[in-house]
């Protein structure tokens, strides 16, 4: 089978990243047709905008879209996030921001003595509503009474749909599901968001259910990451706990996400969790696993699962080996260097 699969490279190492990953793709999976879309922080410098508006409806006839990084000096973070990021999700139906984060082989953990078995959560997160929302503004600027008001929106339909994808991806794993919250301090939101997790809870007897704090939950995955399978967690909290989760399995330069579509009515769309590193982009030392990974997350959402699964040995298998490895794995090899040993690795495996 052919797919068609749209790229946005964006800026920074995003474009050095992207580029090793549709290369270890074409190596297990030739055929693919590739489009590419230049929408970047540098395109917003030119127009104004970051992608054109009928962005989404350009996209919306490819199979997936498979995204590196946007964001670079000059250009507020919520104009890059806000004018490509959100408005694809939303677009597109992509509720669950799903975050896979363990320990490669040959690879360290922040945390003394854990080892790859200590370190295996999927990290389930709202990725449509929550508290990334537009609602609210500043009042009164420039005045002593000058105030800001921003609103978290937690729909029924919302908080249900994401927690029980949460449960069903448990029942595939650990069967384990904690869910993040802060219902002592967010007095509306997170005790109707607990109130959804318990009567979906009811409908999964079979998978066991922890309910935290998030400061807690962010203690437990330092001190007892053991202790965890699947974590559930609003769009705030489940990208915070993401972040930290994979800097303790070794940094972000390693953890792939999917914004999925479960639906399967549009696109969805992967990305590495890191950002664009635009003070390193173009040296050739950035690190493309996670980048290579969201491709094999993309082939196994489309069904694919032969060729996702000789990427992700691949990569596995050229890390163990620990003689090829970018800088910030203490190596000194090159991003193409790590990209064509993965691409050769993952050819011979398929």
């Amino acid at each position: 089978m052919t797919y068609r699969i749209a790229t946005i490279p964006g800026d920074g190492i995003g474009v050095d990243v992207t580029a090793e990953a549709v290369k270890v793709i074409d190596a297990v999976l030739p055929g693919v047709s590739w489009t590419e879309f230049d929408w970047s922080c540098e395109q917003y410098l030119r127009t104004g905008a970051m992608m054109p508006e009928d962005g989404p409806q350009l996209l919306s006839r490819f199979d997936a879209i498979l995204l590196g990084a946007v964001g670079f000096p000059g250009v507020p973070d919520h104009i890059s996030l806000w004018g490509l990021l959100i408005p694809l999700r939303r677009a597109f139906g992509q509720y669950v921001n799903l975050r896979p984060v363990r320990l490669l082989p040959g690879t360290e953990s922040a945390l003394r003595d854990r080892t790859a078995a200590d370190l295996d959560i999927l990290i389930v997160r709202e990725n449509s509503e929550g508290e990334y929302s537009e609602i609210g503004g500043i009042h009164n600027p420039g005045r002593p009474e000058e105030f800001v008001l921003q609103e978290s929106v937690f729909t029924r339909a919302g908080c249900e749909r994401i927690v029980r994808y949460a449960f069903e991806r448990a029942r595939e794993r650990g069967r384990k599901v904690c869910s993040a919250t802060k219902s002592n301090g967010l007095i509306h939101s997170m005790p109707y968001w607990d109130s959804v997790f318990e009567r979906i809870a009811a409908e999964y007897p079979d998978v066991r259910t922890r309910q935290m704090h998030v400061d807690a939950l962010a203690a437990e995955i330092v001190l007892h990451p053991d202790r965890l399978d699947v974590i559930v967690g609003s769009n705030l909290f489940g990208d915070i706990l993401s972040d930290l989760a994979a800097a303790v399995t070794g940094g972000l330069g390693l953890a792939p996400s999917g914004n999925i579509n479960p639906n399967r009515d549009a696109p969805s769309m992967f990305e590495a969790v890191h950002g664009s590193a635009p003070d390193i982009a173009g040296q050739g030392v950035a690190n493309p696993v996670a980048q290579i990974l969201a491709g094999s997350m993309m082939l196994d959402h489309l069904g694919e699962r032969a060729a996702a699964a000789a990427i992700d040995r691949a990569v596995c298998e050229v890390l163990a080996d620990n003689s090829i490895r970018t800088p910030d794995l203490g190596g000194t090899s090159t991003t193409t260097e790590l990209g064509n040993a993965i691409t050769k690795r993952a050819a011979d495996l398929v």
